[in-house]
């Protein structure tokens, strides 16, 4: 063969490699970054902004009828998460949003690691190092306003890195024994949670479970700090070093146990980045996202109707289904929107552009809000308030006038200028 001949030829090999190379879902970052804003910008403020009263000047601008039942969307109901039917409030869906990303990108990075050549033991290392930091970061990020180490494993980070472990263990597996595991630990967890009934003189009180947050039916079980998952906690919590005066009692509800099915929650990710690196047609692929997702849904609200409440905050398996469809929906949303009809339309995937600069560094995004938002925050006020009222005027800063949202917003712009820096020279800080 000529010299010619041979350089067309690996030219052509090399064309056909690079086609054959999978194009990145701009819809997986895009989906990251959306939950990490929300995150990182702690809901942009609107949830405090609905909670200045009827008189504030600011309603004689806004509607305050329609701001509260925006409000609404950024805060955690009391306990159960239903509302007609299918409503949720979207704030309560943003820590399932985020797991379920973790689930989705699993297949992705196993993919990845097994092309590098990484051995099954470095990758199962990997996995264990990735869990002990992601439970430990929660566990630092819980204590930050404490003057001790806060021994809780309720925040998210936590709650991912104590189930991250079995997840990675079933990635690999057949989708049967994946399903089976799905279906194991819903039925598993409501077995457990049905072996505790509180006794009738139980004190609500003392365990800071409030009227609408107490089931006296056939669904006492799932009542607020008088379950099984509160029992284990206070059996286990007890075991770290508790501050004086301090309570292993979370007045909240939120359960360490719930990454269990929190597992579930990632599971479902993991079905759904299967399906998306799969070999069917992308139109097909967004059918089976939305049909998933009806599946989910009747799934769920039978569940809801017949096993256990629908409950985000102790996780219920019939929280697990509901949560699951609306994820699911979302992402099916997003890659419709940035990789279907954004193959054709241009500037959709422009739009994008600033939530995948969010969402390919989404832990420094979650740190970020978590740590130095009010920091931040501060700063933008003491350097740029002249400024900024000189612009909008001086109702922008007004704690009374749109101060709530302004502020947060100034925070997460700094953030993701901080972001965007780390994107242009290539930084994407990962554990």
């Amino acid at each position: 063969m000529s010299n010619e001949q041979s350089r067309l030829t690996a030219s052509s090999n090399l064309g056909t490699a690079r086609e054959a190379k999978p194009t990145r879902l701009v819809s997986l970052d895009a989906y990251r970054g959306f939950i990490m804003m929300m995150l990182a910008a702690n809901g942009f403020g609107i949830a405090r902004l609905t909670q200045l009263p009827q008189d504030a000047p600011i309603w004689q601008v806004l509607d305050y009828d329609i701001w509260q039942t925006i409000g609404f969307h950024f805060d955690h109901p009391e306990w159960v998460s239903q509302f007609n039917l299918v409503g949720v409030s979207f704030w309560d869906l943003i820590q399932p949003a985020f797991m379920f990303m973790v689930g989705v990108a699993m297949p992705y990075s196993y993919a990845r690691r097994r092309n590098l050549g990484h051995s099954s033991i470095r990758q199962f290392a990997h996995a264990v190092w990735r869990s002990v930091v992601l439970v430990l970061m929660g566990v630092f990020l819980q204590s930050q306003r404490t003057n001790h180490t806060n021994w809780i494993f309720v925040n998210v980070l936590s709650q991912i890195g104590l189930g991250y472990l079995v997840l990675y263990l079933l990635a690999p597996r057949m989708k049967a024994i994946q399903w089976t595991a799905f279906a194991a630990i819903l039925i598993g967890y409501w077995i457990y949670f049905e072996t505790y009934t509180p006794p009738a003189d139980y004190d609500y009180a003392a365990v800071k479970a409030v009227e609408g947050t107490v089931f006296h039916d056939g669904f006492a079980s799932w009542s607020k700090n008088a379950n099984a998952g509160f029992q284990f906690d206070q059996r286990f919590l007890n075991l770290f070093p508790l501050a004086d005066g301090e309570s292993s009692v979370n007045g909240g509800g939120y359960l360490t146990l719930n990454f269990i099915p929190s597992i579930a929650t990632m599971l479902l990710g993991a079905f759904c980045g299967q399906l998306l690196r799969g070999d069917r047609k992308p139109w097909d692929k967004f059918w089976m996202l939305a049909m998933g997702g009806a599946c989910c849904m009747l799934l769920g609200l039978v569940a809801g109707w017949f096993a256990c409440p629908i409950v985000k905050r102790i996780w219920t398996p019939s929280w697990v289904l509901f949560s699951g469809a609306w994820v699911v929906w979302m992402l099916a949303g997003f890659y419709l929107v940035l990789d279907l009809w954004g193959r054709r339309l241009t500037p959709l995937r422009w739009l994008a552009f600033p939530l995948v600069i969010v969402g390919m560094n989404s832990i420094v995004m979650y740190v970020m809000g978590q740590l130095l938002r009010p920091w931040t925050t501060r700063m933008c006020l003491t350097h740029f308030s002249t400024l900024l009222e000189s612009a909008f005027g001086p109702t922008l800063l007004a704690d009374n006038m749109y101060g709530r949202v302004a502020e947060p917003t100034l925070a997460f712009l700094v953030f993701w200028l901080v972001a965007f820096w780390l994107y242009r020279h290539k930084i994407f800080v990962r554990v």
